[in-house]
């Protein structure tokens, strides 16, 4: 008996051949495992170096050095105080010397001038003129120098209109400079005639200046002014006077010292 004639599909057929199951996958080729390195070659990882620890002072250390600092300090101290001690020191002085003032003897018009700053001028010498008046004769009046000097100021100019009195020139002997210096009163005890001073020039700074003390002046600085203070009101209030000093001096060290320069003096204690 024959029976039916079926065909089959592809993928049927493909099921019979496998008796219903499915198909296998293929498996994957399996991966060589990486061999371990030689142990020659095998070099153990570098550690990382250890932080080196910073060893902290003990505190004993840190007593001592301050113990040190503060002695160090003292003893600095001392030795100023000590120094200091020697001396009385202002620096309200400056360079001075005697004045040799040339003044308009008249009033009129300044007609002629010759001492030029810095000229060397003579007691009596003839320094210009001044001629009297504006209308009529017009007499001439002669301008001498009261002393010798160094004209270090000059003020007059030609042509100009002069009052009597006014300053024309100022002039000193550059031979015969001092030193003024102000100390307060309550110092003033401790300078005596002849004391060797120290004399620090703010233009020469370390230059070895030194002086001798020549005079010092018999009352407080403000009573030599035109116009004395005083007290009516009963207000008053005490304020340190300062004695003048001259100092003369003995040492330069060939510098040129001229009036006017601010100095710092230290006066020997006796």
């Amino acid at each position: 008996m024959e029976g039916p004639n079926i065909e089959f599909s592809a993928s049927t057929k493909e099921k019979v051949h496998l008796n219903g199951n499915a198909p296998k996958l293929a498996e994957p080729t399996p991966r060589p495992e990486p061999q371990p390195a030689p142990a020659a070659e095998r070099q153990a990882a570098p550690e990382p170096p250890a932080a080196k620890k910073k060893k902290r002072p003990s505190r004993k250390v840190l007593i001592f050095v301050v113990i040190l600092v503060v002695l160090a300090g003292l003893g600095g101290g001392g030795a100023y105080l000590a120094y200091a001690s020697q001396f009385v020191t202002t620096d309200n002085a400056q360079v001075d010397g005697d004045k040799v003032d040339i003044n308009a003897p008249a009033t009129g018009t300044l007609v002629s001038w010759q001492g030029e700053q810095g000229a060397a001028v003579t007691t009596n010498e003839v320094m210009g003129r001044i001629r009297i008046g504006s209308s009529g004769a017009q007499p001439q009046m002669t301008i001498k120098s009261p002393g010798n000097g160094t004209i270090a100021v000059k003020n007059a100019v030609e042509g100009q209109w002069v009052t009597a009195g006014t300053n024309l020139a100022t002039a000193y002997d550059f031979n015969k400079i001092y030193v003024t210096a102000r100390v307060d009163e309550t110092d003033v005890q401790d300078v005596h005639l002849g004391a060797p001073v120290d004399i620090a020039v703010d233009a020469y700074s370390g230059a070895p200046i030194t002086g001798v003390v020549t005079e010092i002046q018999g009352a407080a600085a403000n009573q030599f002014s035109l116009f004395p203070e005083s007290n009516s009101t009963g207000n008053f209030q005490k304020v340190t006077q300062v004695v003048a000093v001259r100092v003369a001096f003995t040492n330069t060290d060939g510098l040129q010292v001229v009036p006017g320069m601010n100095v710092t003096v230290h006066i020997h204690k006796q």
